[in-house]
């Protein structure tokens, strides 16, 4: 049996199969050169026209007979994925495939994440395609790129380049609903010059770990009350200097903005009389942080081991205004919907700390339905770390798309679903940026819905899909194509 077999014994298999592809190509985002490939060359050998625009791919094919007056269609999904895995596993997403496998009715990945966000709605835009089966108007299928990191696929897409009307966006993760709205995003970063002081020949160099935290997506998590790996340690860090006097050596945490950090390190300096003290310290800093993430947090540790010590440290003021802005800093739901209950409106992911030579970087992802209520977060960060004496810069600004209860498309959608499964489907927005919103501003005059299969734990290593969605989506996604209206 060859990598990832397991998933050619599952249904809809013209999916399935396509997915198992993209599990082979190594694919994080910045990476994804050789799925967008795969992509193109699976267009060209069906004999459909190709194009690339703004480091996308897209696909064009004719209608199939009988069709050719309808709505043309998009169908649109993100190729690349985000790297995380357990801190057990050596894995390298720039080489090794995902390894899958099959667990209670869901597809789950073996230490990593699965990449189903977006790679099973890119696989069922290719299955449409490759099925032969499928029933279609005049079809477009855009596969963009840098989804996850900045939007860069769906930024520089050129306008006037797609003939579409109508665009099913498939990266939508709770089956059962239809989204028709996504909120606006902006990076915070947020850099300190650090110099370095001699360390003191009576310290001893201790490594302390933050572990075990379950992370997940920082727009669709954000309100699970999970733990933040950097927000736990420079709590104990603050305590440290100020009861052992301790000296900080480096501080990271985290690599992806739109991921809540699961894990933290920091190496610090502490006299050597304090060491059996300090390690109790840390242990009661574990009860407490158990304690208070009982529910959410089963598998979180922390801990602490005597490593070689270095010859300096960072100096005293940079380090305690770095621990002291991280502190003081928002992170995690920031204000709630006060007309959707359970949605969250606003809320930033303190998602990066990054210590360099001569430098520390702290990366934040700041979230909003509304821009003005986003820009607020963004100024108190700002301010925190202005007062610390850090340089404070914000990049990767995307917009949030705007809902339509009276799209069109919205209607064709709701009233597949009606049919198909004798239920009326949760119409909502999400707290997360989809690239609806930054597809609009150069193609205003589409008419836009995203759905999806369930995908639980995006962004971790606990990422799966449930299987018996996906035939679910498969078989709305076919039959929406056939209803969709005479131009």
């Amino acid at each position: 049996m060859e990598l990832n077999d397991n998933l050619l014994s599952l249904e809809p298999a013209s999916v399935w199969r396509q997915f198992r592809q993209l599990t082979l190509i190594p694919r994080p985002s910045g990476h994804e050169q050789a799925a967008l490939d795969y992509v193109a060359e699976l267009g060209k050998s069906l004999g459909h026209e190709v194009i690339r625009n703004g480091g996308n791919v897209i696909i064009r094919a004719k209608a199939t007979p009988g069709f050719e007056d309808r709505v043309p269609v998009i169908l649109q999904g993100h190729v690349d994925m985000v790297p995380q895995k357990n801190d057990d596993l050596s894995h390298d997403f720039l080489k090794d495939p995902v390894v899958t496998r099959i667990v209670d009715g869901t597809v789950m990945a073996s230490g990593t994440t699965l990449g189903a966000d977006d790679g099973i709605g890119v696989a069922a835009a290719l299955a449409v395609l490759a099925d032969g089966s499928v029933p279609h108007g005049p079809l477009e299928v855009l596969v963009t790129r840098e989804e996850e990191t900045c939007m860069g696929g769906a930024s520089a897409l050129a306008p006037g380049v797609l003939n579409g009307l109508i665009l099913l966006n498939l990266d939508t993760e709770e089956w059962g609903g239809l989204c028709i709205g996504g909120a606006s995003g902006v990076d915070v970063n947020v850099t300190f010059h650090t110099a370095q002081v001699e360390t003191a020949d009576t310290d001893v160099a201790v490594r302390l770990k933050i572990d075990g935290l379950r992370g997940g997506h920082s727009g669709m998590d954000i309100n699970l009350g999970r733990a933040n790996a950097n927000k736990l340690l420079a709590r104990f860090l603050k305590f440290a200097a100020a009861n052992y006097e301790s000296m900080l050596v480096d501080f990271n945490g985290g690599n992806m903005r739109n991921a809540i950090p699961r894990s933290a390190v920091a190496t610090v300096t502490i006299d050597e009389e304090d060491y059996d003290d300090f390690l109790e310290a840390v242990d009661e800093f574990e009860d407490m942080f158990r304690s208070e993430f009982e529910s959410t947090e089963p598998g979180l540790s922390f801990s602490a081991r005597k490593v070689d010590l270095p010859p300096t440290v960072i100096d005293e003021m940079t380090a305690d205004d770095l621990i002291n802005a991280i502190q003081a800093a928002p992170d995690g739901v920031v204000r709630m919907n006060p007309d959707m209950p359970g949605m969250v409106q606003t809320s930033s992911n303190l998602a990066i700390v990054k210590t360099c030579e001569g430098t520390i970087t702290v990366n934040f992802l700041v979230r909003s339905s509304m821009e003005s209520e986003r820009d607020d977060v963004v100024s108190s960060i700002d301010s925190v770390f202005r007062l610390a004496d850090a340089h404070v810069e914000t990049s990767g600004e995307y917009p949030g798309w705007k809902p339509d209860v009276n799209s069109r498309a919205l209607a064709v959608v709701k009233s597949t679903y009606a049919e198909l499964f004798g239920a009326e489907p949760d119409v909502y927005a999400v707290h997360a940026g989809l690239e609806c919103g930054i597809l609009a501003d150069s193609y205003p005059n589409w008419d836009m819905v995203s759905f999806g299969p369930t995908i639980l734990h995006p962004h971790s290593p606990a990422e799966s899909v449930n299987i018996e969605t996906v035939q679910k989506f498969w078989d709305l996604l076919k039959a929406v194509l056939k209803n969709i209206p005479k131009a």
